[in-house]
């Protein structure tokens, strides 16, 4: 991997990540579209490890708030009617669906997964679920009045964006609006849901993205460090921009913009300027 891909890479996943457009999807198409090859599911979760970084600085008083309250209410009845207790178990129950597919389906996510057909095709098939749940969600209910069963379904919801082209955020995010969410509401649990299979998938993958032996694109330590700080930066601000931006704005202009990029590297696909695999 040379210098420029590892910071084009890291930019790319900075600016994605959190966006309803796929930073995997985005990943995989630029690699394709500039590198003539896939960087691959390893260099893209460790990344991740930069963008989740940011989440855990934003949310930090959030983060400390739950994670203090839930250890005392292992302890202390007490604590255990809070709503920083629920919230607790609700990310830790809600991160379950995608740590067990995500493990049964390792090989294939990091292989046939990352077909190019299948990740236009993905990115202008969930626009349209994006849209419908923009269009549908009455957005009545704010985090404080969050229950289990909506952690379970946005968890389900996250084991999607396994499939580049989904988006974790968009997945999550429609999900909560077809709840009932508001768009911030939803968007701030995804952020918190993420953080356990995200910070899990960058640390097992760490040694699987220095590996040589599978011919593809191979960072130096130097790079993959540089490229997860840039992802990092770029993350932070891309957190603060979306969260002010959905309190008074939809999502369709993401679903404009998914459709477009699908359709572009399907006609590429077509005409052969790029290979799918």
């Amino acid at each position: 991997m040379t210098w420029t891909e590892a910071i084009v890479l890291g930019i790319v996943q900075g600016l994605t990540e959190f966006l309803p457009i796929s930073s995997s999807g985005h990943m995989r198409i630029t690699s394709a579209l500039f590198f003539g090859q896939d960087a691959g599911a390893s260099f893209t979760a460790v990344t991740q490890l930069g963008t989740e970084a940011a989440v855990l600085l934003y949310f930090a008083k959030d983060i400390w708030r739950i994670s203090k309250t839930w250890v005392v209410g292992i302890w202390d009845k007490s604590a255990r009617k809070e709503f920083d207790y629920k919230m607790a178990w609700y990310v830790i129950i809600g991160s379950i669906p995608i740590g067990i597919i995500g493990f049964a389906f390792k090989d294939q996510i990091r292989t046939a997964a990352r077909n190019l057909w299948l990740v236009s095709i993905v990115l202008i098939a969930f626009s349209f679920v994006l849209a419908f749940a923009e269009y549908f969600g009455r957005q009545a209910r704010n985090l404080e009045r969050f229950k289990m069963p909506d952690a379970v379904t946005m968890g389900l919801a996250q084991a999607l964006a396994l499939i580049p082209g989904v988006s974790r955020s968009g997945g999550t995010a429609s999900a909560g609006l077809f709840l009932g969410l508001t768009r911030e509401a939803a968007l701030r649990f995804s952020f918190l849901l993420a953080i356990p299979a995200v910070v899990m998938s960058g640390v097992f993958s760490l040694p699987d993205v220095f590996d040589k032996s599978g011919g593809g694109l191979v960072p130096s330590g130097a790079q993959m460090i540089v490229a997860t700080i840039i992802a990092f930066g770029l993350g932070y601000a891309s957190i603060a921009w979306l969260l002010k931006y959905v309190s008074a704005h939809t999502f369709y202009p993401f679903v404009l913009y998914r459709v477009a990029v699908g359709s572009i590297v399907l006609a590429l696909l077509i005409n052969g300027t790029i290979s799918a695999t």
